[in-house]
């Protein structure tokens, strides 16, 4: 069973919002020559790494809902350019979102176990409600009716 993690997104307050900032990341790297790479730096390194990559994923929580997630294919430690070393989360750039859940504010990230994580929401599994925009589903879940 893959382990996940956790982690407020401080930014991007919706799903469309998170995909437009990784879609101008990536242009911005062709623009520059570099390779466009989906990455979010953080400053700890996860203990349980290798039950982390290659089969977990980074669960967005936004505004307070856990909102959705993106694979996560590496975890390579990388040294900034003040010497501190930080852990790089290499990501798919492809945005899942997934069945909404409140979530309390927290300081950096949490594990989270594959058995707690919600699903992913799609036509199929989640019907009507993936055809909800994400602000309906958020007021929905604040209510408690999904």
């Amino acid at each position: 069973m893959a382990l996940h993690l956790l982690k407020l997104c401080v930014g991007p307050a919706s799903i469309e919002e998170l995909e437009a900032r990784i879609a101008h990341n990536r242009a911005e790297a062709v623009r520059l020559g570099q390779e466009p790479v989906t990455a979010h730096v953080t400053r700890m390194f996860p203990k349980r790494a290798q039950a982390i990559a290659g089969g977990g994923s980074i669960y967005w929580v936004m505004k307070g809902t856990l909102t959705c997630r993106q694979s996560i294919r590496a975890i390579e430690p990388v040294t900034g350019s003040d010497g501190i070393d930080r852990c790089r989360l290499v990501l798919d750039p492809a945005v899942t979102p997934v069945s909404p859940r409140p979530c309390r504010p927290f300081q950096g990230w949490r594990y989270l176990e594959a058995r707690d994580a919600p699903a992913d929401l799609d036509r199929a599994s989640a019907g009507e409600v993936a055809e909800m925009p994400e602000s309906l589903r958020r007021e929905l879940v604040a209510l408690g009716l999904i």
